[in-house]
Protein backbone atom coordinates (compact mmCIF):
# COMPACT_ATOMS: atom_id res chain seq x y z
CA UNK A 1 0.00 0.00 0.00
CA UNK A 2 2.80 2.42 0.92
CA UNK A 3 4.64 1.52 -2.31
CA UNK A 4 1.56 2.27 -4.39
CA UNK A 5 1.03 5.59 -2.61
CA UNK A 6 4.67 6.53 -3.14
CA UNK A 7 4.37 5.67 -6.83
CA UNK A 8 1.27 7.84 -7.14
CA UNK A 9 3.10 10.75 -5.49
CA UNK A 10 6.02 10.32 -7.87
CA UNK A 11 3.75 10.28 -10.92
CA UNK A 12 1.89 13.32 -9.59
CA UNK A 13 5.19 15.14 -9.07
CA UNK A 14 6.35 14.17 -12.57
CA UNK A 15 3.17 15.53 -14.16
CA UNK A 16 3.50 18.72 -12.12
CA UNK A 17 7.11 19.13 -13.24
CA UNK A 18 6.20 18.62 -16.90
CA UNK A 19 3.40 21.17 -16.57
CA UNK A 20 5.76 23.69 -15.00
CA UNK A 21 8.28 23.08 -17.80
CA UNK A 22 5.61 23.79 -20.42
CA UNK A 23 4.53 26.99 -18.67
CA UNK A 24 8.17 27.98 -18.17
CA UNK A 25 8.87 27.58 -21.89
CA UNK A 26 5.98 29.88 -22.74
CA UNK A 27 7.18 32.48 -20.22
CA UNK A 28 10.76 32.19 -21.48
CA UNK A 29 9.68 32.72 -25.11
CA UNK A 30 7.52 35.68 -24.06
CA UNK A 31 10.34 37.31 -22.10
CA UNK A 32 12.84 36.74 -24.93
CA UNK A 33 10.55 38.28 -27.54
CA UNK A 34 9.77 41.27 -25.32
CA UNK A 35 13.41 42.04 -24.51
CA UNK A 36 14.50 41.46 -28.12
CA UNK A 37 11.65 43.36 -29.77
CA UNK A 38 11.20 46.44 -27.61
CA UNK A 39 14.51 48.19 -28.49
CA UNK A 40 13.58 48.47 -32.18
CA UNK A 41 10.07 49.70 -31.35
CA UNK A 42 11.55 52.38 -29.07
CA UNK A 43 14.01 53.50 -31.75
CA UNK A 44 11.57 53.44 -34.69
CA UNK A 45 8.54 54.64 -32.77
CA UNK A 46 5.43 52.59 -32.02
CA UNK A 47 3.16 54.54 -34.36
CA UNK A 48 5.64 54.56 -37.25
CA UNK A 49 6.32 50.86 -36.74
CA UNK A 50 2.72 49.65 -36.53
CA UNK A 51 1.09 52.09 -38.95
CA UNK A 52 3.86 52.83 -41.41
CA UNK A 53 2.97 51.60 -44.90
CA UNK A 54 6.50 51.14 -46.24
CA UNK A 55 8.99 48.40 -45.41
CA UNK A 56 12.45 49.09 -46.85
CA UNK A 57 14.84 47.49 -44.38
CA UNK A 58 17.88 47.46 -46.69
CA UNK A 59 17.50 50.93 -48.22
CA UNK A 60 20.04 53.70 -47.67
CA UNK A 61 17.42 55.34 -45.46
CA UNK A 62 15.61 52.29 -44.03
CA UNK A 63 11.94 52.39 -43.18
CA UNK A 64 10.23 49.84 -40.97
CA UNK A 65 6.47 50.13 -41.36
CA UNK A 66 4.65 46.82 -40.89
CA UNK A 67 1.07 47.87 -41.58
CA UNK A 68 1.03 45.94 -44.92
CA UNK A 69 2.13 42.78 -43.07
CA UNK A 70 -0.51 43.19 -40.38
CA UNK A 71 -3.36 43.81 -42.82
CA UNK A 72 -2.20 40.96 -45.07
CA UNK A 73 -2.13 38.54 -42.11
CA UNK A 74 -5.61 39.66 -41.03
CA UNK A 75 -7.12 39.35 -44.50
CA UNK A 76 -5.32 36.09 -45.24
CA UNK A 77 -6.40 34.49 -41.97
CA UNK A 78 -9.97 35.76 -42.30
CA UNK A 79 -10.21 34.45 -45.85
CA UNK A 80 -8.82 31.05 -44.90
CA UNK A 81 -11.24 30.77 -41.99
CA UNK A 82 -14.19 31.89 -44.15
CA UNK A 83 -13.41 29.16 -46.68
CA UNK A 84 -12.03 26.42 -44.43
CA UNK A 85 -14.37 26.47 -41.43
CA UNK A 86 -17.66 25.77 -43.31
CA UNK A 87 -16.05 23.00 -45.37
CA UNK A 88 -14.37 21.45 -42.33
CA UNK A 89 -17.48 21.76 -40.14
CA UNK A 90 -19.91 20.16 -42.59
CA UNK A 91 -17.37 17.45 -43.42
CA UNK A 92 -17.02 16.66 -39.71
CA UNK A 93 -20.79 16.48 -39.24
CA UNK A 94 -21.15 14.19 -42.24
CA UNK A 95 -18.30 11.91 -41.16
CA UNK A 96 -19.39 11.74 -37.52
CA UNK A 97 -23.12 11.27 -38.06
CA UNK A 98 -24.05 10.32 -41.61
CA UNK A 99 -21.19 8.62 -43.44
CA UNK A 100 -21.21 4.80 -43.84
CA UNK A 101 -18.58 3.09 -41.64
CA UNK A 102 -16.33 2.08 -44.54
CA UNK A 103 -16.42 5.53 -46.08
CA UNK A 104 -15.76 7.08 -42.66
CA UNK A 105 -12.70 4.91 -42.14
CA UNK A 106 -11.27 5.86 -45.54
CA UNK A 107 -12.01 9.55 -45.06
CA UNK A 108 -10.51 9.62 -41.56
CA UNK A 109 -7.32 8.10 -42.94
CA UNK A 110 -7.26 10.70 -45.71
CA UNK A 111 -7.76 13.55 -43.22
CA UNK A 112 -4.97 12.19 -41.02
CA UNK A 113 -2.72 11.98 -44.06
CA UNK A 114 -3.62 15.55 -44.96
CA UNK A 115 -2.58 16.65 -41.46
CA UNK A 116 0.78 14.91 -41.79
CA UNK A 117 1.83 16.57 -45.05
CA UNK A 118 4.65 19.10 -44.42
CA UNK A 119 3.82 22.73 -45.08
CA UNK A 120 6.58 23.00 -47.68
CA UNK A 121 4.75 20.36 -49.77
CA UNK A 122 1.57 22.47 -49.63
CA UNK A 123 3.62 25.44 -50.75
CA UNK A 124 5.27 23.47 -53.54
CA UNK A 125 1.95 22.19 -54.89
CA UNK A 126 0.48 25.66 -54.66
CA UNK A 127 3.46 27.14 -56.50
CA UNK A 128 3.33 24.53 -59.29
CA UNK A 129 -0.44 24.11 -59.68
CA UNK A 130 -2.41 26.86 -57.94
CA UNK A 131 -0.32 29.90 -58.90
CA UNK A 132 -0.30 29.12 -62.68
CA UNK A 133 -4.00 28.26 -62.45
CA UNK A 134 -4.87 31.64 -60.90
CA UNK A 135 -2.73 33.44 -63.50
CA UNK A 136 -4.52 31.67 -66.35
CA UNK A 137 -8.06 31.67 -64.97
CA UNK A 138 -8.14 35.32 -63.85
CA UNK A 139 -5.80 36.58 -66.60
CA UNK A 140 -3.46 38.37 -64.18
CA UNK A 141 0.28 38.99 -64.62
CA UNK A 142 1.28 36.80 -61.67
CA UNK A 143 -0.71 34.17 -59.82
CA UNK A 144 1.44 34.46 -56.67
CA UNK A 145 -0.98 36.56 -54.64
CA UNK A 146 -3.10 36.89 -51.53
CA UNK A 147 -5.75 34.70 -53.14
CA UNK A 148 -3.28 31.84 -53.59
CA UNK A 149 -2.19 32.15 -49.96
CA UNK A 150 -5.82 32.12 -48.76
CA UNK A 151 -6.61 28.96 -50.73
CA UNK A 152 -3.50 27.15 -49.48
CA UNK A 153 -4.19 28.14 -45.86
CA UNK A 154 -7.84 27.07 -46.19
CA UNK A 155 -6.71 23.57 -47.19
CA UNK A 156 -4.06 23.45 -44.46
CA UNK A 157 -6.50 24.19 -41.62
CA UNK A 158 -9.02 21.54 -42.71
CA UNK A 159 -7.45 18.59 -40.83
CA UNK A 160 -7.46 20.43 -37.49
CA UNK A 161 -11.07 21.52 -37.86
CA UNK A 162 -12.34 18.15 -39.10
CA UNK A 163 -10.53 15.96 -36.56
CA UNK A 164 -11.34 18.04 -33.46
CA UNK A 165 -14.94 18.67 -34.52
CA UNK A 166 -15.46 14.97 -35.23
CA UNK A 167 -14.13 14.04 -31.80
CA UNK A 168 -16.47 16.56 -30.15
CA UNK A 169 -19.50 15.36 -32.12
CA UNK A 170 -18.80 11.69 -31.42
CA UNK A 171 -18.54 12.48 -27.69
CA UNK A 172 -22.16 13.72 -27.54
CA UNK A 173 -24.22 11.15 -25.57
CA UNK A 174 -26.44 9.00 -27.77
CA UNK A 175 -29.34 9.65 -25.37
CA UNK A 176 -29.54 13.27 -26.57
CA UNK A 177 -30.12 12.20 -30.16
CA UNK A 178 -32.49 9.37 -29.18
CA UNK A 179 -34.65 11.78 -27.19
CA UNK A 180 -34.76 14.25 -30.09
CA UNK A 181 -35.73 11.54 -32.57
CA UNK A 182 -38.38 10.22 -30.15
CA UNK A 183 -39.95 13.69 -30.04
CA UNK A 184 -40.40 13.63 -33.81
CA UNK A 185 -37.35 15.51 -35.04
CA UNK A 186 -35.71 14.38 -38.26
CA UNK A 187 -32.11 13.11 -38.20
CA UNK A 188 -30.83 16.31 -39.85
CA UNK A 189 -32.67 18.47 -37.31
CA UNK A 190 -31.25 16.33 -34.53
CA UNK A 191 -27.68 16.65 -35.78
CA UNK A 192 -27.77 20.42 -36.19
CA UNK A 193 -30.08 21.38 -33.31
CA UNK A 194 -28.97 18.88 -30.68
CA UNK A 195 -25.57 17.35 -31.45
CA UNK A 196 -23.85 20.46 -32.79
CA UNK A 197 -24.90 22.73 -29.87
CA UNK A 198 -23.84 20.01 -27.42
CA UNK A 199 -20.41 19.84 -29.11
CA UNK A 200 -20.07 23.63 -29.44
CA UNK A 201 -17.02 23.92 -27.21
CA UNK A 202 -15.09 21.30 -29.15
CA UNK A 203 -16.04 22.85 -32.49
CA UNK A 204 -14.94 26.26 -31.22
CA UNK A 205 -11.63 24.73 -30.11
CA UNK A 206 -11.12 23.41 -33.65
CA UNK A 207 -11.64 26.92 -35.01
CA UNK A 208 -9.06 28.26 -32.55
CA UNK A 209 -6.59 25.63 -33.75
CA UNK A 210 -7.34 26.55 -37.34
CA UNK A 211 -6.77 30.24 -36.65
CA UNK A 212 -3.46 29.46 -34.97
CA UNK A 213 -2.36 27.32 -37.91
CA UNK A 214 -3.34 29.98 -40.43
CA UNK A 215 -1.64 32.86 -38.60
CA UNK A 216 1.52 30.95 -37.77
CA UNK A 217 2.21 29.44 -41.20
CA UNK A 218 5.30 30.84 -42.93
CA UNK A 219 6.86 28.55 -45.53
CA UNK A 220 3.76 27.71 -47.57
CA UNK A 221 2.48 31.29 -47.76
CA UNK A 222 5.96 32.57 -48.63
CA UNK A 223 6.05 30.22 -51.62
CA UNK A 224 2.66 31.18 -53.06
CA UNK A 225 2.10 34.81 -52.00
CA UNK A 226 4.96 36.43 -53.91
CA UNK A 227 6.56 37.72 -50.67
CA UNK A 228 6.47 41.41 -51.65
CA UNK A 229 5.72 44.10 -49.05
CA UNK A 230 2.58 45.50 -50.70
CA UNK A 231 -0.67 46.57 -49.15
CA UNK A 232 -3.08 43.61 -49.34
CA UNK A 233 -4.87 43.10 -52.64
CA UNK A 234 -6.44 39.86 -53.79
CA UNK A 235 -4.43 39.50 -57.00
CA UNK A 236 -1.15 41.16 -55.97
CA UNK A 237 1.94 39.75 -54.32
CA UNK A 238 1.92 40.26 -50.56
CA UNK A 239 3.94 39.41 -47.49
CA UNK A 240 2.64 38.04 -44.19
CA UNK A 241 4.06 38.73 -40.72
CA UNK A 242 5.51 35.24 -40.56
CA UNK A 243 7.07 35.32 -44.00
CA UNK A 244 8.56 38.76 -43.29
CA UNK A 245 10.54 37.29 -40.40
CA UNK A 246 11.48 34.08 -42.22
CA UNK A 247 12.64 35.76 -45.43
CA UNK A 248 15.02 38.32 -43.90
CA UNK A 249 16.29 36.81 -40.65
CA UNK A 250 19.17 34.90 -42.31
CA UNK A 251 20.98 38.03 -43.50
CA UNK A 252 19.71 40.69 -41.08
CA UNK A 253 21.82 42.67 -38.65
CA UNK A 254 21.57 45.70 -36.42
CA UNK A 255 18.28 47.58 -36.40
CA UNK A 256 16.87 45.36 -39.16
CA UNK A 257 17.34 42.26 -37.01
CA UNK A 258 15.81 43.98 -34.00
CA UNK A 259 12.84 45.05 -36.15
CA UNK A 260 12.29 41.44 -37.21
CA UNK A 261 12.13 40.44 -33.53
CA UNK A 262 9.60 43.25 -33.08
CA UNK A 263 7.50 41.73 -35.88
CA UNK A 264 7.67 38.38 -34.07
CA UNK A 265 6.54 40.13 -30.87
CA UNK A 266 3.58 41.72 -32.68
CA UNK A 267 2.67 38.35 -34.17
CA UNK A 268 2.89 36.70 -30.74
CA UNK A 269 0.53 39.21 -29.12
CA UNK A 270 -1.71 39.08 -32.18
CA UNK A 271 -2.20 35.34 -31.69
CA UNK A 272 -2.72 35.79 -27.94
CA UNK A 273 -5.37 38.44 -28.59
CA UNK A 274 -7.29 36.30 -31.06
CA UNK A 275 -7.14 33.21 -28.84
CA UNK A 276 -8.21 35.17 -25.74
CA UNK A 277 -11.08 36.79 -27.66
CA UNK A 278 -12.38 33.46 -28.96
CA UNK A 279 -12.16 31.91 -25.49
CA UNK A 280 -13.97 34.92 -24.00
CA UNK A 281 -16.88 34.65 -26.42
CA UNK A 282 -16.98 30.88 -25.92
CA UNK A 283 -17.22 31.20 -22.13
CA UNK A 284 -19.79 33.96 -22.52
CA UNK A 285 -21.88 31.66 -24.72
CA UNK A 286 -21.68 28.89 -22.11
CA UNK A 287 -22.84 31.24 -19.35
CA UNK A 288 -25.74 32.44 -21.49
Amino acid sequence: MNTQRTLEHLIHGLFLLLGLVAVGCVLLITAYLVFSGLPAIREIGLVDFLFGDTWASTASEPRFGILPFILTSIWGTAGAIALGVPVGFFTAVWLAKMAPPRVRAVMESAVSLLAGIPSVVYGLMGMLVLVPGIRTFFNVPDGASLLAAILVLAVMILPSIIKVSMTALQAVPQEYEDASLALGATPIETYFRVSVPAAKSGIAASVVLGVGRAIGEAMAVMMVSGNVANMPSLFESVRFLTSAVASEMSYSSGLQREALFSIALVLFFFILLITASLNFFLKRGKEA
